[in-house]
């Protein structure tokens, strides 16, 4: 999980960076490559935000399912609902 941090906050960087050397070299500019720099790291900070939300989001959803706080829209445990449903063997 550590390097899905590092994969999605490095590789926008090198791509916009690379992209910036590219059009620099192309267009005779020497700018492109700080902003396309900036660029990819904004973009790798984001992917960042949303991947740590994302995780975040899954632990207490879980954690909250194996506390049996859980509940469904109308109000009752989901175990139980489940529990009534199976047949008896």
């Amino acid at each position: 999980m550590i390097g899905q941090f590092g994969i999605n906050m490095l590789v926008p960087l090198f791509v916009c960076s690379f992209v910036g050397m590219f059009l620099d070299e192309k267009l005779g500019t020497d700018f492109l490559v700080i902003v396309l720099f900036f660029v990819g790291a904004v973009a790798g900070g984001r992917n960042v935000y949303r991947f740590a939300r994302q995780i975040l989001s899954k632990d207490s959803e879980q954690s909250a399912y194996l506390h049996g706080s859980r509940r469904s829209r109308g109000g009752t445990d989901e175990r139980k609902n489940n529990k009534d449903k199976q047949d008896p063997v």
